[in-house]
Formats: structure tokens, sequence, C-alpha cells
């Protein structure tokens, strides 16, 4: 995108406010709607607080949300009392990440750093919901002349509204008006802190015209100027400083600006904010302006390499941020410009600058032969993707040129550049091509699942270079780590978190994405693979997985390694006093080797018995399985035949030996009998066998009455035309209905008999005692008549009477089964000639009527 283009771009995206028709400003408008119209001396002042505040030594290391933490509760304290009160989640939103990571990470970093004083106030959940905090740095700097930290009210509230202005998530009042969110406000997730806080370094940098002052000195040359700019503000390395800076490109808050030379070519660039600009009533347009006269527009874009000094420095006095005076004019070139470019010689001087092209070559720019140029200029107006325009531009004889009859077409070097423009991204930036139809299918972003997301963010850089097949393995790889991981770890959704720290560690053990030569080999083989260094399988590289703490397990190996080693050596002093120290050392190492081939030998033998063990378990466990399957299959078939049998007492068939109705008529004579027993117990004289059986025949009147009556009230509900349709059904219903009256007739009787025993005398003395026992204890003897003493006597003789009537239940229940047991002796079974005359006697069932019949 040409610089044109950019300015008007950026002018629509951020519209300055026009002046009257006829009038002309005098100046920045400032005031409450322009937090970003910043003058000179509140931004020198703000700027100063803010890198005294990050320059803290207990935030050196932190993450960047700890550091933007810090920053949002200065911009919120109040100058009276110093405290700031907010909550957790209100805080979360500042930084644009998830509560749970505040409270978990950023509250504790807080506590940990000495810069803040945190209190908390629990939540509904017991979670750390309010906060309320202290930057004691700022508070300590109060009426301190010359601090930079020692700041006025007004100069609060200026930077609360820059604050807003930049990053305020915004607000949704009870009067129903809505406080926008910030420029950078509606960035959340992962780097959202990371942005927030570049950007406001960023505008607290931008003077009013919107352009930021970059650093001085020697840069990387494929990052750029700008981009080592954002990383010294940051203080991280340049790869993520233009991270970064894309990021902000990308939500269009700040622009890099490339000027032109006289020829056309493109010349340094410039560092913008415009946001800054627009509230100060201008447009980035305004400061971007060529001083040499405007060439024709080359039809070719920018070569990717970029060219060397060439300007003789305007040196100014305004301090940068790398602390040393730096120049307006990049000393070393740009990422995005790629040739040597037409200079403007300085009058004391003329530095001679050989010409350079992408490669560094002399014959690149003749083609693969290295051949000479037929003439000066050849091919310059060329588009790069076009044919037409070489043709129109070359001349006739030129066409075919020497040497050129027998291949004519185009050079390798215009080949390239072809595929370099094609495959280049938004903003312009060339991105690499190639790799055949598998790099064709490749996904620039990652993996749309949040968990991949997380664990391969750190290699975003090297997921972009590899093909469409090896993206599939590296996912499929890092699937499979994240579930192994899930397995390990205490907290399943820890595990993308613990990947992403791997990688990040193996990165930083590499030396940075730009020495891996091999992205896939690097990742599959190296970044995404458990070093594990004990026996321990939470170990990575001596730390553990779950607690990011040193291994305990590898510290006990190098401990005993040691002992061994001491051991060893002090045998050798006893054994051989005499030696020499390299004499000493050799024995040493040899009988070390014997130690570890005398280990080797025993683990190798562990390994074949714990391999034998397991072989033994497994056949155990195959037998195990064999056998219970064979159980289970036995007591299938004998479960079949029992269900093939006829009922006992009325031969109907596929019964289990007792149908449903006979099972129920055989529990209700049990409950019946059961019920008898409880009413005898409470009313009956127990040595008289004449009241017991009244008592008994009074009881079975009563439920069969009950019966009776129920079965009356069931077929008031039911149709009684089907049901006497379905004689078996019939039957099955009165049992049923009988069984249930009798259950229900227990519990009655049961109530009423322990109501009776309740209010014997056995009952009422215990009752009587445990209410004096209660009344005597030491907290009632002060007052045993009282409310409090009288309710809790009252309590403990009910339940002293309740016990006591279960206990004369339980013990007249026994003695009538005695009774009952002594009086009924064991009855011979019928033989089968008395009872197959009554069970001729019986109708048969549908399924046995047909099988007689048939």
């Amino acid at each position: 995108m040409s610089a044109a283009l950019v300015v008007v771009a950026t002018a629509e995206t951020f519209p300055a406010s026009r002046p009257a028709r006829g009038k002309t400003p005098l100046g920045p408008v400032r005031g409450p709607g322009r937090p970003l119209a910043l003058g000179r001396s509140a931004r020198v002042r703000l700027r100063a607080a803010v890198r005294a505040l990050l320059d803290l030594d207990g935030l050196r290391g932190v993450v960047d949300a700890v550091r933007l933490a810090v920053l949002v509760l200065a911009s919120r304290t109040p100058s009276e009392s110093g405290v700031v009160e907010i909550r957790t989640s209100e805080l979360a939103r500042w930084l644009g990440l998830s509560v749970s990571y505040v409270a978990s990470v950023v509250v504790p970093a807080l506590r940990r750093s000495g810069v803040v004083s945190v209190e908390t106030a629990p939540g509904e959940y017991g979670q750390a919901d309010g906060l309320k905090c202290r930057v004691l740095p700022l508070w300590a700097a109060q009426d301190v002349a010359g601090h930079p930290l020692n700041l006025a009210k007004k100069e609060y509230a200026t930077l609360l509204r820059l604050m807003e202005a930049v990053m305020g998530p915004g607000w949704a009042h009870r009067d129903g008006s809505v406080t926008p969110a910030g420029l950078i406000g509606t960035r959340t997730g992962r780097g959202a802190a990371t942005d927030r806080l570049a950007l406001l370094l960023l505008v607290l940098e931008a003077r009013e015209t919107g352009r930021v002052r970059q650093c001085g000195g020697t840069v990387h040359t494929k990052r750029g100027r700008a981009a080592a700019t954002v990383a010294r503000l940051l203080g991280c390395t340049t790869s993520a400083g233009e991270r970064v800076l894309e990021r902000l490109e990308d939500r269009k808050l700040v622009l890099r600006v490339r000027l032109k030379t006289g020829s056309g070519l493109a010349n340094r660039s410039r560092l913008m904010v415009p946001a800054v600009a627009a509230a100060h009533g201008r447009t980035v347009g305004d400061d971007v302006q060529e001083d040499r006269a405007e060439a024709l527009e080359p039809e070719f874009s920018d070569p990717d390499v970029a060219a060397g000094p060439s300007e003789v420095p305007d040196v100014t006095t305004e301090p940068q941020v790398s602390g040393v005076s730096v120049t307006d004019v990049a000393d070393v070139a740009e990422p995005d410009v790629a040739a040597a470019l037409h200079t403007d010689h300085p009058h004391l001087g003329t530095p001679v600058v050989p010409h350079q092209l992408s490669c560094g070559f002399s014959g690149e720019g003749r083609g693969g032969e290295g051949r000479r140029p037929e003439r000066v200029r050849v091919r310059e107006d060329q588009a790069v993707d076009g044919e037409d325009a070489a043709a129109e531009s070359a001349s006739p004889g030129v066409e075919g040129g020497p040497l050129r009859g027998e291949k004519p077409k185009k050079s390798p070097v215009d080949e390239r550049v072809g595929q370099r423009v094609a495959g280049a991204g938004a903003g312009g930036r060339p991105k690499a091509v190639g790799w055949d139809k598998a790099q064709q299918q490749r996904r620039v972003g990652l993996p749309a699942r949040p968990a991949l997301q997380v664990a391969l963010g750190p290699v975003a850089g090297l997921w972009v270079r590899l093909s469409g097949w090896q993206q599939d393995q590296v996912q499929a790889a890092a699937e499979a780590e994240i579930k192994r991981l899930e397995g390990l770890l205490e907290r399943a959704d820890t595990a993308p978190r613990v990947l992403a720290d791997r990688l990040t560690d193996r990165l930083a053990e590499t030396g940075g994405e730009a020495l891996i030569a091999t992205p896939y080999g690097w990742l599959i083989r190296r970044g995404l693979v458990q070093r594990q260094a004990c026996t321990d399988p939470r170990c990575d590289d001596g730390i553990r997985l779950d607690t990011r703490a040193e291994c305990e397990m590898c510290g006990n190996v190098v401990h005993l390694r040691r002992a061994r080693r001491a051991k060893i050596a002090a045998q050798i002093d006893r054994e051989l006093p005499g030696l020499g120290e390299r004499e000493r050392r050799r024995v040493l190492e040899a009988r070390l080797r014997e130690q570890v081939a005398i280990e080797a030998e025993a683990l190798a033998w562990r390994q074949e018995q714990a391999r034998v063990e397991q072989a033994r378990r497994d056949a155990a466990r195959a037998a195990a399985r064999e056998r219970a399957e064979r159980e289970r299959q036995e007591a299938a078939a004998a479960e079949a035949v029992r269900q093939a049998l006829p009922c006992e007492d009325c031969g109907r068939g596929q019964a289990a030996g007792l149908c449903e109705a006979c099972d129920h008529r055989r529990q209700t004579e049990t409950l019946i009998g059961e019920a008898a027993l409880l009413a005898a117990a409470g009313s009956a004289d127990l040595t008289d066998p004449g009241s017991i059986a009244a008592v008994t025949a009074q009881v079975r009147t009563a439920i069969g009455g009950g019966i009776a009556a129920a079965w009356q009230e069931f077929l008031q509900i039911t149709d009684v035309a089907a049901l006497e349709a379905d004689p078996q059904a019939e039957r099955d219903a009165y049992a049923f209905t009988a069984f249930d009256t009798a259950r229900q007739a227990v519990q009655e009787f049961q109530t009423t008999t322990l109501e009776m025993l309740g209010r014997t005398e056995e009952a009422e003395a215990e009752a009587r005692r445990a209410y004096k026992t209660e009344q005597n204890r030491p907290w009632f003897q002060h007052n045993p008549n009282g409310a409090d003493a009288v309710a809790a006597a009252t309590k403990k003789a009910e339940a002293a009477r309740e016990r006591t009537a279960e206990q004369l239940l339980a013990m007249r229940l026994e003695q009538l089964r005695e009774q009952a047991a002594a009086r009924t002796e064991p009855a011979a079974a019928a033989p089968w000639a008395d009872r197959l005359p009554e069970l001729a006697a019986r109708s048969l069932d549908g399924e046995a009527a047909g099988t007689v019949c048939a």
C-alpha cells in the first residue's frame, strides 16, 4: 500500500475534527472530550511516571498482565487516601483477561512483587472477589519534590482519562447511557494485556502529529526499526515486538507509513498513532510529506531486503526510549525495503554505497546465467506479475537478446519476484511460497480448537512454515500429548498451558524461531517430546509438570550418584593410598564404569523379571475373564431353566417356580400373621393362649374386611368388563390388593402397639428417670425448672419412652414366636396321590390349555 493510500485510509478510520468553514484552527483542542490530546508537559510527566512504575525492581521478569495491572491501579488511585477498591472482575475487564486468570495469577503476582499491597474480600463462593490495593511506590513518593511519581490530583485524573480512552472496557450506566470502550478495549484473550500496554506506551511516546520517535542504533534488519522500538518499550525480544506491532496494525491502531525518495522508491518508514493525531485535529497525512520532487509511481513492489545508511542524521535532543540520542532517519534498513535506494548526498560528504540486490550477488539481476545486461534500465518499468508491461517497455531487438533464441522465457529472478508478490499478505508483506501442492493446502492460522491454540501459540511462527500434511501431523501429535498430560496432571485443563510452556522453553533453548531450519522435525522430535530425566513420569528436563518446580526424583538421582562416587573414591583411598592424582582418577572412572555396568545388568534382569511377571498377570487375568464368562453363562442357563419352571401352587407355566399372584398370596399370609403377633403383643395376655387366639382372630377379620373394602374401591376405578375378560389378570390384581392392604395394616398395628406399650409402667418409670437425669445436668442445675431445662428434659423423657416401648415389643414378639413354635409341629408333606385330585380340579391357563389341546 502506498503512502497516499495509507494516509487516506487513516483519515477515514480516525476522522479529525474539522474547523468551521472560513476559519483556521490555532492549535490542538484539548478538554474533557479529548483525553488523547495531551500537551507536551503533560505527556512528558505521565510518561515519566509510567516508566518509573514499569522499571521497579519488583516488576522485573513478571508477565505484562501484572505490569499493566499496576498501571491500572495507579491510574485509579485516589490522591487523598491512595487506596484503590476494585473488584477482580472489573480489573480483569481492564486487562482483557478472564477473571480466573486474574484471581489465580495476577493478584498473587502483585502480592509477591512488593509493589502493591493487596487485601481481598471473599465473594459468594469464597473466591477473592473484592480487592483493596495500594501502589506503595506511588504512595511513598507523595510530597517528594522532583520525584516522577509525585503526581498531583489533576495528573491522576488526566492519567485515568487517558487509560479509559486507550483501554477502557466500556460501561452501561443505570440511567441508560453507555460509555464506549477505549481504542483497544475490545481486545481480549491471549496477549491482550501486552497489546494494551504497548498501545499505552506508544500513545505516551507519540507527538501531536501522531508520530512516534523510533529507537536509534543498530536493529534487526529483518524486523525493522518500528518493531525494535516496540520491543524496547515493552522490554521483550524484537520478534515479540514485531508480533505485537502487527496485531496493532491489524486493528488499525498504529501505522507504519513508508516515505518515498525522489526516484519513487520506498525509503525509511515512520511509526504513527492515528488516534493521537486525530485528537489534536490533524490527520496522519499532515506529517507524512516528501521533501523532494515527486517521481513517477513504480509499477513493481518493494523488494524484501533492507538498504544501508545513506543520509546524514539530523540529531534531535528529545529523549528516546533507549536512553541514547537517535536520529529521525533509520540508519538500518526497514523490513519491507529490499533494494539499494537512490540517496540524497549531503553537503559535507558523499558516502559511497555499493549497489546491492536481494541476495547480494552481482549476477542476480541478469538471471540465472550471470550474463551482462543488454542496456541500462532495461525492464526497469516492468510489472512483477504482468508480462504485457515488459513487452511494451522493451524494444523488439532486445526481446530475444543475444544467446536467447533457444529459451525465450523470463529469468528465475523475475519468477521468484512474481511468486513473492503473489504470496504477499495484508500490508504488502511478502510471504514464503513454494512447497509444491502440499504447501498450497496449508493453514495460515492455528487450529480452531482452543486447547491447540493455547498449546501451539508459542510456535505460531513455525506453524505457518509447515506444509498442509506437516500441519496435520503436528496437530495430531499435539492432541496426543495434551491427552497424555491430562492423565498426568491433577487439573486436566492445565495441560495446554503446560505444553505451551514446554515449547517456550525449547525455543529459548534453541535461540528462537529464526535458528530453526526444519520446523517439522524440530516440533516432532524436540519441541513436543517430553524429556524425562528420571523415573518420575511427571519429570520434564528436571522440572515437575504439575508444580513447575524442580523434580525431587532428579535430585535424589544426583544425590545417589554423588554418594556412590564418594564411596568408591573412599574405597580407593583405603585400598590404594599411594596412587597419584591421575592414576587415582583413572581407577575411579574404571570402577564407576564397572558399577554402572553391574547396575545396567541388574536393571536388565529386573526388567526381564517384570516382563515375566507381567505375562503371568496377563495370563491370570485372561483365565479369570474366561472363568467369569463361563460362570456367567452357567448362571444364565440356570436362570433360564428356573424361569421355565411352573408355579408350585397353581401350576402356571413359565413362572420361575412361583407366579406373581401366589407370591403375593404367600406374603399376605405372612403379613397377617405378623400383624396378629403385633396386636397380641400389645393387648393380649401372653400367658393365656385363648386371649392370644382371640386377638389373632380379630386381626384376621379386620384385615379381611380391609382387603374386601380395598377390592371394591379398585373395582370402582377400573374397567370391570376388561378385568373379567382376563381371569389371570383379575387374580393378580386381587392378590396385589390384599398384599398392599396387609402391609399397611402391619404398619398401623405396630404404631398402635408401640403407643400402648409406651403407656405401661415400665415406660413411664424410664421416662421419669430420664427427665430427672436431664434436669440434674450441670448446665441446668442453677435453674432446673426453667423453660430450656424443661424442654430438654421432656425431649429426653419421650426418647426414653420410645426406646422402652420398642424394647418391650421386641421381647413380647420373641415370646410369642417361641410359644407358636412350641405348639406347631412340622407337618409331613402330602403325597402326590392326595395332591393330584386338587390340582386336576383347577382350571388351566391359556398356554397350558393350548399345549394339552395340541
